[in-house]
Formats: structure tokens, C-alpha cells, sequence
């Protein structure tokens, strides 16, 4: 617990918000790694100022993952009582930006990393850290395609983010859309002879509402979701310049997340089929009139089957005997898509700190996640078979 503290006090340190850049922590962490014998393949983007890493120790084999991101949400506008940046431990608490999410567990897969690297292991460990989680898994997306030709897929793989140090089987996937609406603008005087494009949004918005109700009355159900169906949210609008001119463009960003069941492209079409109802009366006085819908960013759900060998393998390693699957998306989707066995599992709330001012995690979580990294240590060195 000591080192792990000192680890994430490090980790901590480095303001990785997701609009900035985190070189500064993937130095840390390569350097870290890099010192204790580890392989590290760093990734970076196509800016140069973000980047990702796979490192591997010990022999070659498949062995077993874990992955963390290295980004944080924001704290503009929250109201901390203490510095955000730099870990504050009070009690039974350790207070910080990401300490939940999620630098509490790559701090603890760092203090196993160093353990790992005093002994012989019988089978490799391996290590995966992203970047831009927070902005829709952004970062492991250019990553992934380099896994194999670095480390090597794993039999399985780990993701911590917070779970409370239970076994997650599954969470939905997502999808983000940009909606333009183009209308016909001039003097708010004469509004009725122009095409309002806020006119059109509105139109659509209750369309879209439709779609969510038809999904929540029909669509596939999971009743382990605190949501059981797949939804559709409206989060950003915006269109008009001044009172007195009608608006000719409006923007409108808006998500759905879909449970396994309820295919991607079958909502697509769905919302497609909104747009067109919406803005086909518009067309007859207004044929130029337009709904443009840009699906910009996805990924993909986690669906695992509650005895599959990796997720009793995680029981086993986390010390206990249930399964949850969790509101959020996570990285999990696109090591499964790969054909990995891949849970969730981490310590913290994500309910209950993550993306939240003063977030924290608990002590007893991080030891429950330390007893699980030693658990598995004991896995690849073959002391245990369990």
C-alpha cells in the first residue's frame, strides 16, 4: 500500500486533463517500466503531443493484461476543497483528480509491475495505458491496431476502471452524432417567408424522442442495467445569431447507447428515418432545406458470459463470487472485438467519486485492489494455479 501511494502521489501530480497533453506522466511510466526490465512500445498520436504505451515482462507467451488510460476529466467549474493535482490522503480517503478514475489502479498495476520485476515469471505480464478514454476512447482506437505487433494479445485482459472491486461482465456501447440543419435565413420580421432552422430541430427533437420511446418500449432489455433498454440524449444545441434573423443553421450533438442486443446500425436507421419524417413537410416550400447527420466517434459494448474462464479467473484473483455490469463505457469493448477475454474491474465508485469534485478513492479499495495484483503475481510466477 505504500509504494502505491507513492505511486499515485506521482500520477496525481501530472494534470493529464484530456485537453491537454500527457507526455509528461507516459515519461514517467515508460522510464518506470523501462528501469525494471520491461519492453515499452510507446504510441504516440498524430499530434505528437499525446501517447499511449504497451510494455511487456517475461517470457514470451500470451500472459495477461492490464489496462488503464492516463486522462482525466476536467475541474473547471467543480467546487474542490483542495488542490485537484496533488494527492491529499485524510483518514481513510486519498483525494485527488483520478484517483478513481483511474490512477488509483494503474498505480497499484505499477507498484505490481516493480514486485514482478524481482522475480522469475512463468508467463508475461503485460501492460496497456491510453489516452483520451475520457473524450469517447479515443486514443485506444489508433492504438489497438498495434497490440499484436508489439506485445502480443494476452489471454486476458483486466480494465480498472471503478467498479468497487467487483467483476463487470458488461456495459453498453456508444455512438456520438453531429446533426447540421440547414434552413433559410433573413429579417425575423418576415420570419414566416424564411425556413427557421431551429424550426427543423424542433420537429426532429420529437422525432427522436419517438425513436427513444419505441427502444425503451421494444428494443432488447437487460434488466442487470440500472437503464435496462438503450437510450438516446441530447447534449449540445445551438443555431441563430441575433433575435432579429432568422436562423439558417443550427448544430445539434447527441448520443445513443445501445445495449449488445440492439444492433448499431439498426438505431442508425432508426435516427435516419427521424430526420427524413422531421424534415420532409419543410421541403415543399423549402426544397433546399437539409438534416446532415455525421455519426463522428463510437465504441463498442462488453457482453460476457457470467461463467466464462476469464471472468472466474477474475472472481478468483478480486475474491469474489458476483458479477455487475456497469452504466459506462469503457476500453473493455475493443480488446473483446479483438477476441481477448476482457472484464472490468478496479477499485473505486464510479457513482459515487468519479468525475465528482474532492473525488477520492478509499484505502481499503486500493489494499482490495493490491490483494488482487499479488493474487495474480502469484498466477504468472505458477505458485498459483488458481
Amino acid at each position: 500500500m505504500t509504494q502505491t501511494l507513492d505511486i499515485l502521489e506521482r500520477l496525481i501530480g501530472f494534470d493529464t486533463v484530456s485537453a491537454k497533453s500527457n507526455l509528461a506522466l507516459i515519461d514517467y511510466v515508460q522510464s518506470f517500466l523501462a528501469d525494471r526490465g520491461f519492453q515499452v512500445h510507446r504510441v504516440p498520436d498524430a499530434s505528437g503531443q499525446k501517447a499511449g504505451l504497451f510494455a511487456v515482462l517475461g517470457p514470451v507467451g500470451k500472459g495477461v493484461m492490464l489496462s488503464a488510460h492516463s486522462d482525466v476529466v476536467p475541474v473547471t467549474g467543480q467546487d474542490w476543497t483542495r488542490d485537484p493535482f496533488r494527492l491529499s490522503v485524510d483518514g481513510a480517503r486519498a483525494y485527488g483528480r483520478g484517483t478513481t478514475d483511474m490512477k488509483g489502479y494503474l498505480a497499484s498495476m505499477l507498484a505490481l509491475a516493480d514486485r514482478a520485476s524481482k522475480i522469475t515469471l512463468r508467463e508475461p505480464l503485460k501492460i496497456a495505458l491510453s489516452y483520451d478514454e475520457e473524450v469517447g476512447c479515443v486514443g485506444i482506437q489508433h492504438m489497438i491496431g498495434k497490440l499484436e505487433r508489439t506485445i502480443g494479445a494476452p489471454r486476458a485482459c483486466f480494465v480498472g476502471e471503478p467498479t468497487e472491486m467487483q467483476v463487470a461482465v458488461g456495459h453498453k456501447g456508444k455512438a456520438a452524432l453531429r446533426a447540421v440543419f440547414l434552413g433559410q435565413g433573413g429579417h425575423s420580421a418576415l420570419a414566416p417567408k424564411f425556413l427557421n432552422a431551429l424550426h427543423i430541430v424542433g420537429d426532429f427533437l420529437a422525432e427522436l424522442r419517438k425513436v427513444q420511446d419505441t427502444l425503451a418500449m421494444v428494443g432488447a432489455r437487460d434488466e442487470a442495467y440500472d437503464i435496462p433498454y438503450s437510450t438516446v440524449h441530447v447534449g449540445q444545441l445551438s443555431g441563430g445569431t441575433a433575435l432579429n434573423i432568422v436562423p439558417d443553421r443550427a448544430e445539434m450533438i447527441f448520443e445513443y447507447r445501445h445495449l449488445p442486443a440492439d444492433l448499431p446500425q439498426d438505431i442508425l436507421e432508426r435516427i435516419q428515418s427521424a430526420a427524413s419524417k422531421a424534415l420532409t413537410p419543410f421541403l415543399r416550400q423549402f426544397p433546399h432545406a437539409a438534416i446532415e447527420i455525421d455519426p463522428y466517434n463510437a465504441y463498442p459494448g462488453l457482453d460476457v458470459p457470467a461463467d466464462a474462464e476469464v471472468v472466474v479467473t477474475a472472481q478468483g484473483l478480486a475474491q469474489t463470487n458476483g458479477t455487475t455490469k456497469v452504466a459506462f463505457g469503457t476500453e473493455a469493448g475493443f480488446f473483446d472485438a479483438l477476441g481477448i477475454p476482457t472484464i472490468v474491474c478496479g477499485p473505486g465508485s464510479m457513482e459515487g467519486q468519479g468525475h465528482k469534485p474532492d473525488e477520492f478513492v478509499t484505502l481499503d479499495q486500493l489494499a482490495l485492489c493490491d490483494g488482487m495484483m499479488d493474487r495474480l503475481l502469484s498466477q504468472l510466477t505458477g505458485a498459483s494455479d488458481s
